[in-house]
């Protein structure tokens, strides 16, 4: 009779563990991948989790490259605690083991995020088709676990997109190009090599960021030369700057152009260095 009622009782236990997981994942069918971001500014890979959130891959335009994971939960975690990250197979390939991947930090009423190296591996793991999973405990029943699985289904597609749209990404961000300072060459209205390169950078990132509502350029010249003229150039330099932006699409209600002339020197007069300083155009985007 013990070998009946141990029996039993074990049945039970996993009967009563396996209640204890609230389980949350998109199925084989209802699966959906999503390429929410394609642009070189960014790019965010999406896949919907029904009944509990989303989870994103992005990367930004940046001189270094990035890629980052966020799950954005319908319920923000109330507490602090941690959640492991596995790679688990999904049900169609039975008898393939998993392997942790990491541990993810759970701030309170925030939407937790991976790192790099973690996100990648992800995505390795999705592309070799296993699901990235999270377990953690609620933060209201400590005794019932929650499992929130990625799913691989219908992943492969839409990564390779993605993957593209991440090759694409701009080397250099709005921070980069938000406030610059362009050179002229002595006696004209021609730019230093290194302010033309700049200049088509800058006008690059204003034909893809619509949400920049203003551009500000102010023109400035050295002491040569009398007053007046020197007005006339520097507002002559920085409507030339400003109709270069609009004939590369740029729309010149958001664009305001206007010389100070000799005002505001940033540097002696008396030298050529200081000189070739002062005649500059500084743009400003807000």
């Amino acid at each position: 009779m013990k070998k009946p009622i141990i029996s039993l009782l074990l049945c039970v236990f996993v009967s009563q563990t396996n209640a204890g997981i609230r389980q949350y994942g998109a199925d084989l069918e209802h699966a959906n991948w999503q390429l929410t971001n394609n642009s070189r500014l960014e790019c965010t890979l999406s896949h919907q989790i029904p009944n509990y959130g989303e989870a994103k891959f992005y990367s930004t335009a940046n001189r270094k490259m990035n890629m980052e994971f966020e799950l954005d939960m319908m319920r923000l975690p109330d507490t602090y605690s941690l959640a492991e990250v596995r790679s688990v197979a999904p049900n169609w390939r039975p008898g393939k083991s998993g392997r942790t991947i990491a541990d993810m930090k759970l701030y309170k009423q925030f939407a937790p995020s991976l790192p790099k190296k973690v996100a990648w591996n992800m995505l390795n793991e999705l592309e070799q088709g296993m699901n990235p999973t999270f377990y953690y405990n609620d933060w209201y029943s400590e005794n019932e676990r929650i499992s929130v699985g990625i799913s691989t289904a219908k992943f492969n597609r839409v990564y390779q997109e993605f993957i593209g749209c991440v090759g694409n990404l701009l080397n250099y961000n709005f921070d980069d190009i938000s406030y610059t300072v362009l050179n002229y060459q002595f006696g004209g209205d021609s730019l230093t090599k290194s302010s033309k390169k700049r200049l088509s950078m800058i006008a690059e990132y204003l034909t893809l960021d619509n949400n920049l509502e203003l551009v500000l350029i102010d023109g400035y010249t050295d002491s040569y030369g009398g007053r007046n003229d020197n007005l006339k150039v520097s507002n002559r330099r920085a409507n030339t700057i400003r109709e270069h932006f609009v004939k590369n699409g740029i729309d010149p209600s958001r664009i305001e152009a206007k010389g100070y002339g000799e005002k505001r020197h940033i540097a002696s007069n008396n030298t050529i260095i200081g000189r070739a300083q002062n005649r500059r155009v500084v743009i400003r985007m807000e």
